[in-house]
């Protein structure tokens, strides 16, 4: 926050993406964090070097971070912005912290204890829970990336869906606190931008599937980039069948 409040240069990265010096200076602060942990787990983030394949494959518990997620939100000064933390036990998010530094907005999740916010420190812990789809649904998006194709989106959700643009992974907690039913991303993620918040949908009841319709998994591969993905509230409705219906992938 006090890179945020100042005047700040932008680098772009190879991947074209911005970095500021917040990004690496949440980098070191919560690696220096986990390293004091009575557990010291590998660590995967986005500003770190990322280890080959043949030896994270062989993990069965590590700590997935992107130390600011939304980075393009942080530039435009419009508070869409996160910091990730997740667990990830084999291939799964079991732990996760979401945290909103400008609005000090915190999710918490764990495997078997519930997703929670608070909204502002000292605050008391609200459980959350995802919705049934509303009528009319609401579906998040991306402030600044594209892939909601309004004929995809229609067919998916009907012709009277609402779009409610939002950056970062705040989208996934906007549908863990029943405040939005899907989120559509289609075109590059990586592992980072949705381990933790995909942990908070999942304890609220929710669920991140890939366009198949099968949960998104982690520590996959090689690659770190997510397949294209659909979070979604209402458990209950058959989105598999949906996607297939609404042409996706």
């Amino acid at each position: 926050m006090a890179v945020y409040r100042e005047d700040f240069d932008v680098e772009v990265k190879e991947d074209h993406s911005p970095l500021t010096a917040a990004d690496l200076a949440a980098q070191k602060v919560i690696a220096a964090g986990l390293a004091q942990l009575d557990t010291v787990l590998p660590l995967v983030s986005e500003e770190a070097s990322q280890l080959p394949w043949e030896e994270r494959r062989g993990w069965s518990r590590y700590w997935l971070v992107d130390p600011l997620d939304g980075t393009r939100e942080f530039v435009k000064r419009n508070g869409e912005f996160t910091v990730n933390i997740a667990m990830i036990e084999n291939g799964e998010p079991v732990m996760g912290v979401v945290l909103a530094p400008v609005t000090e907005d915190l999710f918490v999740a764990a495997r078997g204890y519930g997703a929670w916010w608070q909204v502002q420190p000292g605050d008391a812990w609200e459980r959350i829970y995802a919705r049934e789809l509303a009528k009319p649904p609401v579906a998040a998006g991306s402030r600044s990336h594209g892939g909601m194709a309004e004929a995809v989106m229609r067919r998916l959700l009907g012709e009277e869906y609402r779009l409610q643009p939002l950056g970062s992974s705040l989208k996934f907690c906007l549908i863990a606190r029943g405040a939005a039913d899907v989120y559509l991303r289609r075109g590059p993620t990586s592992e980072w931008d949705t381990a933790a918040a995909q942990c908070v949908l999942e304890e609220a009841g929710g669920a991140v599937l890939d366009l198949e319709g099968r949960p998104l998994r982690y520590n996959r591969g090689e690659s770190l980039i997510n397949p294209e993905f659909l979070a979604v509230g209402d458990v209950g409705i058959d989105w598999a069948a949906r996607m297939r219906d609404a042409g996706l992938p």
